[in-house]
């Protein structure tokens, strides 16, 4: 695997696309070879997966089946988009990878992370990212940034004691995995901005002369 993969994870309205917009202007500045993918969705076949997971709709849907749907979504992204930028020595960003599985369906749902691992074997393993961007600020300060929840999103209408179970989930993640770094999101989105350059120049993700 000739290029490097970094992913951005955090609770729901923790800025993740702003920051992600903020960073695509640096990298293209510099005219870093990289490109730009999100979670659930990212190519044809898994945006069509990530329609079906997000339908406020969608209510009977059981918790292992939410599973295995973005576990199904992630390997697409992963064989048509990822892994082929990766191969030709590209940067790969993406919104959300299997760290999001871990929080919001292994701990937070409660199906264990050995459930979630078993079913995401290949972003575990040899896709695993090089490093992990954690946007951390808690569950009520993101949804007051944001007004509220998504009433169309299945996702953020779980309530705040299931989102206090993710943001809790993520902080074990981190303490687990070393690739995960957390950034705190307490300043203004160009502070955040700053601190996330900081560590793309200190992990290698790029040159650090940049």
């Amino acid at each position: 695997m000739k290029g490097k993969l970094i992913t951005f994870e955090g609770c729901e309205g923790s800025g993740k696309s702003t920051q992600l917009k903020l960073l695509a202007q640096k990298l293209d500045a510099l005219g870093v070879d990289y490109i730009m993918t999100r979670e659930p969705g990212g190519s044809a076949i898994a945006e069509q997966i990530r329609a079906i997971i997000l339908d406020g709709k969608n209510t009977a849907m059981c918790d292992e089946c939410e599973a295995l749907l973005y576990a199904a979504a992630r390997v697409q992204l992963l064989k048509e988009i990822i892994i082929p930028a990766l191969e030709s020595g590209k940067l790969v960003i993406c919104d959300r990878y299997v760290d999001s599985s871990l929080a919001y369906q292994g701990i937070a749902r409660g199906l264990g992370e050995d459930f979630v691992a078993s079913i995401n074997s290949a972003a575990l393993g040899e896709y695993a990212p090089f490093m992990t961007v954690f946007l951390d600020i808690s569950p009520e300060q993101a949804f007051s940034r944001k007004h509220g929840a998504d009433r169309d999103d299945r996702m953020e209408q779980l309530g705040m004691a299931f989102h206090e179970k993710v943001y809790r989930g993520y902080l074990s993640l981190a303490e687990k995995y070393p690739r995960i770094r957390r950034v705190d999101c307490s300043g203004t989105k160009f502070e955040t901005s700053d601190k996330i350059w900081k560590l793309f120049k200190e992990s290698g993700a790029v040159a650090k002369d940049k």
